[in-house]
């Protein structure tokens, strides 16, 4: 690769830091430039799912910051392990016909991939590209080393890992179960790109249920509905996301019980996820509850805080980005709903520090997360939580600095623990210090434990939100 082209790259990679921070992750630097040939910057990617994730959700950006940064109609083309570069067009000794342009062929985001999904086949870079809705793209974020173990998802973690390693013979199907943003389609792409990385010509397809509603209706319009099965009952694997969407819909039940049984008397692994357990989604056939039982059913729950946490501190290591302990500790505690709301966070805090050019801080998190600058000056003191917290339930400070576990006591300890750590900018350290000098776990334990309670009882929500408010009128 000759220098020019090497600093076309590296003003490429600064550029995307620079103007599409949420984009960039980490492996773009594994990244290999091949130079520049037929008009456009040959990247390649070092697996068929990174190359197809590129090109799937990165072109526009990378074409972009290619342009840009060159000053030359300059694209890219992404490449996997395989794929050979586009060879340079003939010299015409200048002899060009005026306002001709040789450009680069544009790739579709099915280029190079097999039929169904492309995971761990490579085709030649002149098939047809395959329909935008045949496949779901899989992100390379998702690999099992990346998705935080806790007491919610430990067994589905378990289970996933054991068909990756074992498909089609480990738990047939595998159904994983949870509300929205909890990790399923984590997991399920996990199991893809394990099954991938340990067996390349596996036939992977990988498509939400909307998808397979949306071909099957088509199909049977146009009459290919021999085409339809073959494509998804010849596969090693077949992932289906958001399987509840079945319900109500007797015609597509009824194709996919048959496919179902095809994929499963010939030990193909079936994946599937859902909202809720199969016995509860409404309007689905008994004969399909009954095979989506046949397997292991998993359910997910929500993080705990710890959970929350150590998800906050790898998804910004993802990025690239080293999140502060104090800010991941504060983000967890004001978060206690999903995952996707605290991705929605880190984007918020990687937007903000890069268009204010300030430090990723615990003030900066306050002010993404939609607290005020008057709010950060005046924020409650642990003091005027404690008094509040002693008033409500009856104890005296001396108790809550005590070694004393009596209910009575650890309750009011763990809530001012709890407010202390939602309202103010104090570390896990300085408020078990306010306690009788108690470390950061045990502050950690009482944040998880009131949480927990919090989400389950509402009588115990009401208790919360009367204390916050005595705290905030104490302030006015």
């Amino acid at each position: 690769m000759t220098d020019p082209d090497q600093q076309i790259w590296d003003a490429m990679l600064a550029h995307l830091r620079a103007h599409r921070a949420t984009l960039c992750r980490q492996w773009f630097q594994q990244l290999e430039p091949l130079g520049v040939s037929g008009g456009a910057l040959n990247l390649r990617a070092h697996s068929i799912l990174h190359r197809n994730y590129l090109r799937q959700q990165c072109a526009d950006a990378f074409n972009d910051a290619a342009r840009t940064v060159s000053g030359r109609l300059l694209s890219v083309r992404f490449l996997g392990p395989e794929d050979e570069p586009a060879p340079s067009p003939p010299r015409d000794n200048g002899r060009k016909t005026p306002g001709q342009m040789i450009e680069p062929r544009p790739e579709g985001p099915g280029d190079g991939l097999a039929a169904h999904n492309g995971v761990g086949r490579s085709e030649p870079f002149d098939r047809p590209a395959l329909r935008h809705d045949e496949s779901l793209v899989i992100n390379p974020d998702y690999a099992f080393e990346n998705f935080v173990e806790g007491p919610g998802n430990r067994l589905a973690l378990a289970a996933a890992r054991a068909v990756s390693a074992n498909p089609g013979r480990a738990y047939n199907p595998l159904f994983i179960h949870g509300g929205v943003g909890l990790g399923k389609t984590h997991l399920l792409q996990a199991v893809c790109l394990k099954i991938a990385e340990q067996s390349p010509r596996a036939v992977m397809y990988y498509i939400s249920c909307e998808g397979f509603i949306t071909q099957f209706m088509e199909s049977v319009q146009s009459g290919e509905m021999t085409q339809f099965r073959h494509r998804f009952r010849d596969v090693d694997v077949l992932v289906i996301d958001d399987i509840h969407f079945l319900a109500k819909r007797d015609r597509t039940q009824e194709e996919f019980f048959h496919t179902f049984n095809s994929l499963y008397h010939a030990n193909k692994q079936i994946i599937l996820s859902s909202d809720a357990p199969p016995e509860e989604i409404p309007d689905l056939e008994q004969r399909l509850v009954s095979r989506f039982m046949w397997g292991l059913v998993a359910k997910m729950d929500p993080p705990c805080y710890e959970t929350r946490v150590a998800i906050l501190k790898t998804k910004s290591r993802l990025r690239g980005i080293e999140l502060p302990d104090d800010v991941a500790c504060y983000i967890a505690a004001r978060i206690d709903t999903n995952i996707r709301e605290l991705e929605g966070a880190i984007t918020r805090l990687q937007i903000q520090a890069t268009v204010e050019n300030r430090p990723l801080d615990l003030e900066l998190a306050r002010a993404a997360m939609g607290d005020t600058s008057a709010q950060i000056v005046s924020e409650p003191t642990i003091q005027s939580i404690i008094n509040a917290v002693t008033d409500f339930y009856g104890v005296r400070l001396t108790d809550l600095q005590s070694k004393r576990r009596q209910r009575s006591v650890a309750l009011p300890r763990q809530v001012c623990m709890f407010l202390a750590r939602r309202h103010t900018r104090h570390s896990l350290e300085e408020i078990g210090g306010y306690f009788g000098g108690r470390d950061h776990t045990t502050v950690m334990h009482a944040i998880r434990t009131i949480e927990a309670r919090h989400q389950a009882e509402t009588e115990f929500q009401v208790i919360i939100k009367t204390l916050e408010e005595r705290i905030q009128a104490g302030r006015l």
